[in-house]
């Protein structure tokens, strides 16, 4: 069995313990929060929290970086040179040069941010709208319940929790001794004893009270479902069919809207929603623009009812060609349109970066 982030780590969201226009203090809490993180952190930002270095002071005389000093925890302020969110391990890794610290000063260090880690972000020209209103969003996204799928299928099943980010992989169970995936061979013995081990998984993993929506081709969903109400579990749980397994069967159930209210009001499923209308428009030619040159335009018309942008692609630098994005984004908002920042973890996010990572879904056609 694969493991990852658990449903403890989607809880409540950031804690914000300190807010002005150059200075922002963070508890992050969730690895929603982490995502969140990435896209404020720019370069020449500073970012300020706990850290160890060793201290030269404690490591001899025979000079040079001994591995005997000693590792001191210590607050150390970095100037931001870059970013690395490692999913894997739910830390960001924000990389630069130590301008504040007892020692070291002007030498590279890396801070590894992780849950439940206090940061003080800072700006010196200030945070930007865009940064200003994806910390609030992310503080509303927060409030939505979480929701959990697993995707069932013969000899191998896949754990999801839906975030408000996109869709992240907790664990996968695989079935020995089976055959191929669906083999009639398989024992009744062995695909019992999997599905067991599976219900004691989720039980570790999965808050008591946290929905599950089962998912997948065939019925072994419906098998599953069974073991786990004869286990005790009293959560709300679904059983939905999909046409697909794997991950695209999570991504099936979020983008045709099979959990029904289960996920309606899901930050992540109604920004599904609002780029599959998106791509419905293209096909059909409807009051849809695409690329920053059309959208440009159409904005300066008062045409645009909602801007679906990357969050990573509105904070890009100024365009070599017409008005930067955040500009446009401005704009969209002066004649009473909408921005939302868009992620990529999820199939419709990825088709967004196709388009140049910008659409705009129009008032009317232009």
């Amino acid at each position: 069995m694969k493991t990852g982030t658990s449903s403890a780590c989607l809880g409540e969201g950031m804690d914000v313990l300190g807010r002005d226009h150059h200075e922002w203090r963070l508890r992050v809490q969730t690895v929603d929060d982490l995502w969140v993180l990435q896209r404020l952190i720019q370069p020449g930002m500073s970012v300020g929290m706990l850290g160890e270095r060793r201290d030269q002071t404690t490591g001899g005389d025979e000079g040079g970086r001994s591995k005997q000093a000693e590792r001191k925890k210590m607050w150390i302020r970095l100037s931001v040179d870059h970013t690395e969110h490692q999913t894997f391990t739910d830390t960001l890794r924000v990389h630069g040069i130590i301008e504040e610290a007892p020692i070291d000063i002007g030498l590279h260090h890396t801070h590894v941010v992780g849950l439940r880690d206090d940061i003080k972000l800072s700006s010196a020209r200030g945070f930007s709208k865009p940064d200003r209103d994806l910390l609030d969003e992310s503080l509303r996204a927060a409030s939505q319940s979480q929701v959990a799928l697993l995707v069932v299928e013969g000899d191998e099943m896949i754990l999801f929790f839906a975030s408000a980010r996109g869709l992240r992989e907790s664990a996968t169970w695989t079935m020995r001794g089976g055959g191929k995936r669906g083999d009639l061979r398989q024992t009744d013995g062995i695909a019992k004893q999997f599905r067991a081990t599976i219900v004691d998984g989720l039980t570790q993993q999965l808050d008591d009270d946290l929905p599950l929506v089962l998912c997948g081709p065939g019925q072994n969903r419906d098998r599953m479902l069974a073991d786990l109400k004869a286990a005790g579990h009293q959560r709300q749980m679904l059983s939905v069919g999909t046409t697909i397994g794997g991950r695209a069967a999570a991504n099936e159930v979020l983008r045709e809207g099979l959990a029904g209210n289960l996920l309606a009001q899901h930050r992540m499923v109604q920004e599904i929603g609002l780029l599959e209308e998106a791509w419905k428009r293209i096909s059909t030619n409807g009051a849809v623009a695409y690329g920053q040159a059309a959208i440009e335009r159409a904005t300066e018309q008062g045409a645009v009812e909602t801007l679906l942008i990357g969050a990573d692609v509105l904070r890009e630098g100024e365009a070599s060609e017409g008005k930067a994005w955040t500009a446009i984004a401005e704009q969209v908002e002066t004649f009473s349109g909408s921005v939302v920042q868009c992620s990529i973890d999820h199939d419709a996010g990825e088709q967004l970066m196709g388009f140049g990572g910008a659409v705009a879904l129009l008032r009317y056609e232009v």
